[in-house]
């Protein structure tokens, strides 16, 4: 349960702002939400499943050195921080892609999701997490945080259009991105 509500805390935070978010507003506005929701999610729990077997791997096969890979899982939540306030836009080709496929929905929302993830933020976040926590509850929890943040991007774009926060929105994914770091840097110097 501790790794379903970190991972679902921390992939939900690491998602606000992201360029997916921007896809599913795209994608919203050309299918109907319900099936925009469900190609989110089945991408999701395909990339995020390849994530936490990668994650527990490397998790298992280096458990000796758990002190050095909360140091690292620290560092590499101080760089999704920076990532994060570097931005990550949607460009005018990828949106007008989203607009114009012709596809099932299912097929084209579930296919570009499952492209944009690979290799993401929310992918080595996810990897990152699953090398301390449990696979089962870092899948199903990073997957949950994901869709919950796509469909409020959604739900708010539908509603606000165009004037979301954006900078409140990335310096607070940020900050959170940083308090997580210190926290596993801190667990980690602590075990040496």
């Amino acid at each position: 349960m501790n790794a379903f509500l970190i991972s679902t805390a921390v992939i939900f935070v690491a998602e606000l702002g992201d360029k997916s978010q921007l896809m599913a507003m795209t994608f919203a506005t050309r299918y109907r939400v319900r099936d925009v929701l469900v190609g989110i999610t089945a991408a999701t729990a395909v990339v995020h499943l390849l994530s936490v077997g990668i994650g527990a791997l490397v998790g298992t096969a280096f458990s000796q050195y758990q002190g050095a890979i909360s140091i690292v899982a620290g560092v590499a939540f101080l760089v999704f921080a920076a990532w994060t306030l570097r931005g990550d836009e949607l460009t005018e080709d990828e949106a007008d892609k989203a607009r114009r496929s012709t596809g099932a929905a299912l097929l084209a929302v579930g296919g570009a999701f499952f492209l944009a993830e690979l290799g993401d933020k929310t992918m080595l976040a996810t990897i990152t997490l699953a090398t301390r926590e449990g696979w089962l509850g870092t899948w199903i929890g990073s997957t949950v945080g994901m869709v919950a943040a796509d469909a409020l991007a959604i739900g708010v774009g539908a509603v606000l259009g165009r004037t979301l926060p954006e900078k409140a929105i990335k310096y607070g994914a940020a900050a959170a991105f940083v308090v997580f770091g210190l926290l596993l840097i801190a667990e980690g110097l602590g075990a040496f």
